[in-house]
């Protein structure tokens, strides 16, 4: 009886089997670009359903799905996304043949850090930028410094102090969350002003700007996010090789200001495993003012010995799972043989003269910032629902100038973090009758951030924090008749923080003359816990019309150790550490009008219950302000082409802010310009007449921000100092000698300025009023094997 049984269930079992088998259909298809070329490893999938997979290297494709009505698909980075409705029928085979275009529009820009999955600009309903590669290779042939590239490129991204320090370089006037492949960067728990200068550009791909608050990756992101991309190797065929070779040089006083910077990188891929490796050296020349005069030493990034080394390798398990393996190694530090000689604010400049005695201490700079990630993806693992898992490490090191006077016996500090983390993420697709697809993105996140700043004689100034942080998350995505994207999400997030024993450390006192400091203060756990969400719509059913409206939260922990480390209490229990929860209100609108203009414009406030503004107190310690901010602005983007060789663009930004200092519930006090940076415009003319050579002209001008006035004594606060205007304009050239050979012209600062950046005239100190450099010149020849 029971082998009765068991033959007919059996049976019932492969009846089933075959039924659902003869009820799949197939679908093949191939994807070319405009030259009729296949375009590998595009993503093609059918929204709202379990079925998707990627072009093989001859652009072909294959899915097998029940017969019914779906809407197709097809994306690729550097390419148009492709959307077709598919009828699948009874006939057994059905085959498409799709064609795409290279990017020209801004709305097909293929975005990863939104959401945590591929996904095209025009489902995203919030601000976003996208830096390319056109725009990585433009900038870096000026300067490879890649905080510059960012002033250039992010119209409400504060403008660069050319210094080591991204010191008041905000984003919409708060502090942004730097990623590397969704590896956090940032030091949240010590901010030490150098979180965006942690890679070099020859290593990325693309970076993925997310403007406004956002919690999607956690602790940090008040202002938004900025995700540099790393290379992905190019899968032509086994083996390709490119070098870059460029001699730098001042142009107006150009004695002792050469300098070289080499670049090489081999990628590929045999059978299933892909590869890139890329490492560059430079070594950067003296740097002197337009009138000739050297730049002081103070965070100057003239002679320094950069590094960079990325190696990723990637395996393809079978068709629907794949692994990959990413380390990025940086470095950059200082060998200037240069003291400073202090000038008077807003009368005369700080330079650098020539020393002949050894610096002291260790080279300025960051001897490294290591990152490791192991990547595993598996499509469609169980009804539809993708996983994937991402382990990952940092290690970070940077340290800052000799202080002579300002701590008891002199000294220099460092600040080291250490990462450990793993990221679940999976996405469920579902339909809900014809016009509504969906998709739940979910999973959970897991930190380790061990950080702590202290002298490099082993004293500490912060003591060790110790952070575990563990964030479950969802976020609902609905698609309603292909035109209207409704997106909501919410994180919960779950920090503990152990701060060790410690006393703080004795800094000097200009007024009284006096060390401050030596507090012994009983370590302990600190724990916050918050639950933050976000919820946004977008229109995308005109291509030249596609508005937006968004809210959305981010929660932080941002700079505990300034607190800490200024403490005047004995329990570290009873310090005012409470989180920063930031809401952020955004409307928008973005769209092509057909391929003769793209256009971005966004609206924004945010507002916190608490703020993190920087007060200097006597002794020259920065303080923490706890106050509740409002910060509100806009942004615009345009580009004209009116041709195909022509492209005319730029951007807008105005950003302001206040602070209720007396908690009344009126906002009545200007936000610092450390914080808050004036009106920002940038501007470019892309000439490209054919194949051979193209040419590249783009300014930047800063604007005025005069919101404070001077004390009794004519003197002015750190971050209150008045910003007069300054316009910089650059060119950059390129041509082709050959099919495999290129040529390229850089020229930073071509009317040779002679101006001071915006933080010099802001943080009103004598040692920071240190003008910009002249004009400078890039020469690089590159060449592919």
């Amino acid at each position: 009886m029971k082998n009765y049984f068991l033959i007919i269930g059996l049976s019932l079992c492969f009846s089933i089997l075959s039924f659902a088998q003869s009820a799949l259909k197939t679908v093949t298809g191939v994807l070319l670009d405009g030259q009729g070329k296949p375009v590998p490893s595009a993503t093609v999938s059918l929204p709202g359903t379990r079925y998707g997979t990627q072009t093989d290297e001859q652009g072909r494709f294959t899915l097998t799905v029940p017969a019914g009505q779906y809407t197709l698909t097809a994306t690729m980075i550097g390419y148009e996304s492709v959307r077709q409705s598919l009828n699948v029928n009874d006939t057994d085979i059905t085959t498409l043949n799709l064609t795409t275009q290279e990017r020209e529009s801004a709305l097909d820009e293929v975005v990863v850090t939104a959401s945590r999955r591929a996904e095209t600009i025009n489902e995203v309903p919030s601000a976003v930028t996208i830096v390319g590669k056109r725009q990585i290779a433009e900038q870096t042939a000026i300067n490879a410094d890649v905080t510059n590239l960012l002033q250039y490129t992010v119209p409400a991204l504060a403008v660069a102090t050319g210094r080591t320090s991204n010191t008041g370089q905000t984003l919409r006037g708060r502090q942004v969350l730097v990623l590397v492949d969704g590896v956090p960067q940032s030091t949240p728990l010590r901010n030490g002003g150098r979180d965006l200068r942690i890679i070099d550009p020859s290593a990325l791909e693309r970076i993925e700007v997310i403007k406004g608050a956002t919690s999607i990756y956690g602790n940090g992101a008040d202002g938004g996010i900025i995700n540099y991309i790393t290379k992905r190797p190019e899968t032509g065929k086994p083996f390709s090789s490119q070098t870059w070779a460029g001699l730098t040089s001042g142009l107006s006083h150009g004695s002792g200001t050469q300098g070289f910077r080499l670049s090489q990188q081999f990628t590929g891929k045999t059978g299933r495993t892909d590869y890139v490796l890329n490492g560059t050296y430079e070594r950067s020349g003296l740097l002197k003012d337009a009138n000739g005069a050297v730049i002081s030493p103070f965070y100057n990034t003239g002679q320094m010995n950069n590094y960079n080394l990325l190696a990723k390798v990637g395996h393809t398990l079978t068709d629907r799972q794949r692994v990959e393996l990413m380390y990025n190694y940086y470095a950059s530090q200082s060998k200037l043989g240069y003291v400073e000689k202090l000038g008077t604010y807003g009368k005369t400049p700080t330079i650098g003269v020539p020393t002949s005695n050894e610096m002291l201490g260790t080279p300025q700079g960051t001897p490294y910032n290591h990152n490791l990630t192991l990547r595993y993806t598996y499509d469609r693992l169980v009804g539809g629902t993708g996983l994937e898992v991402v382990l990952y490490g940092q290690r970070f090191r940077t340290v800052y100038g000799y202080e002579a006077q300002f701590f008891e016996n002199g000294g220099q500090s460092n600040v080291v973090s250490n990462k450990q983390g793993v990221r679940l993420n999976l996405n469920t697709p579902f339909r809900l009758g014809k016009a509504l697809d969906g998709e739940l993105l979910y999973g959970l996140d897991l930190l380790g951030d061990n950080t702590a700043q202290k002298l490099e004689d082993g004293r500490f100034w912060t003591p060790d924090m110790a952070m575990q942080n563990l964030a479950p998350y969802a976020q609902l995505k609905l698609d309603i008749l292909n035109n209207l994207i409704l997106k909501a999400g919410a994180r919960f997030e779950n920090i503990r923080v152990r701060v060790s024993d410690f006393t703080t450390l004795k800094t000097y006192n200009a007024s009284t003359q006096k060390y401050d400091g030596g507090v012994a203060v009983q370590g302990g756990n600190l724990r916050y816990e918050a639950f933050v969400g976000n919820v946004g719509l977008r229109y995308a059913g005109l291509r030249f019309f596609q508005p937006f409206v968004s809210y959305s939260q981010a929660f932080s922990i941002n700079e505990l150790g300034r607190i800490l480390r200024t403490s005047q209490r004995s329990i570290v229990s009873q310090l005012p550490t409470e989180p920063i929860i930031v809401n952020n209100y955004e409307a928008g609108v973005a769209g092509d009008v057909g391929r003769l203009l793209h256009y971005d414009l966004a609206l924004f406030r945010s507002r916190s219950a608490l703020g993190a503004s920087f007060r200097q107190s006597a002794s020259g310690v920065f303080e923490i302000v706890r106050s509740p901010e409002n910060v509100w602005g806009y942004e615009l983007a345009v580009e004209l082409r009116p041709t195909r060789f022509l492209a005319v663009g730029g951007g807008y930004a105005y950003v302001e802010g206040k602070t209720d200092a007396n908690n009344d519930g009126t906002y009545e006090a200007y936000l610092g310009s450390d914080r808050i940076m004036a009106p920002k415009t940038t501007a470019y003319v892309r000439l490209t007449p054919s194949q051979r050579w193209s040419l590249t002209v783009n300014a930047l001008r800063s604007g005025e921000r005069n919101r404070f006035a001077p004390n009794a004594r004519g003197l002015y606060t750190y971050g209150q100092g008045p910003v007069t205007p300054y316009t910089l304009v650059n060119v950059n050239g390129s041509l082709n000698l050959t099919s495999k050979t290129t040529l390229t012209l850089g020229i930073e600062n071509l009317l040779n300025a002679d101006y001071y950046p915006a933080i010099s005239q802001w943080a009103a100190r004598d040692a920071d009023y240190i003008k910009a450099p002249g004009a400078r010149g890039m020469l690089t020849v590159s060449h592919r094997f």
